[in-house]
């Protein structure tokens, strides 16, 4: 399970993302940030709420929603939503871009640390005049252990 973590420069980044972005510092919003910012992987809703449940935090599960929401719809989040998986997963959004293998058996994310991409953009832009400003790769397969373990049921 994630745990929250007192990190004043931590903070100081979040209420200065909120700032730029001309979103309200809240209580909430800060330690759904904060949350989502100690994190290595992206959370659902219910895992941050629960997260924060765990911290004495006082809020409803509605309130993480609308929160996720807004901090999608102002580009300071990222929703997205795993094969397999019928909840929505969060991340910050921060400057440079992820990608994950991702495993079907275990659901172990595992950082992938060059983005195979960059050429690909390119050529979208040389050869069908498209400006990329933004994409998103997860790659699904078996990790080395549960490889090892079989087939799964």
């Amino acid at each position: 399970m994630v745990s929250l973590q007192e990190n004043k420069s931590s903070e100081s980044d979040i209420n200065a993302l909120l700032a730029k972005e001309g979103v309200k510092s809240t209580k909430h919003r800060k330690a759904i940030l904060e949350l989502l910012e100690n994190s290595d992987i992206p959370l659902t809703a219910d895992e941050i709420f629960l997260a924060l449940k765990e911290n004495n935090t006082s809020i409803w599960l509605s309130t993480v929603y609308r929160t996720l929401e807004m901090l999608t719809e102002k580009e300071v989040v990222i929703k997205s939503t795993l094969m397999g998986e019928d909840k929505a997963r969060y991340e910050i959004k921060h400057d440079e871009h992820k990608h994950r293998f991702v495993c079907i058996g275990c659901h172990k994310m595992i950082p992938l640390l060059d983005c195979p991409l960059k050429e690909f953009e390119q050529k979208l832009k040389t050869k069908m005049d498209f400006d990329v400003m933004g994409h998103n790769l997860e790659i699904y397969g078996y990790c080395r252990d549960c490889k090892h373990r079989g087939p799964q049921k």
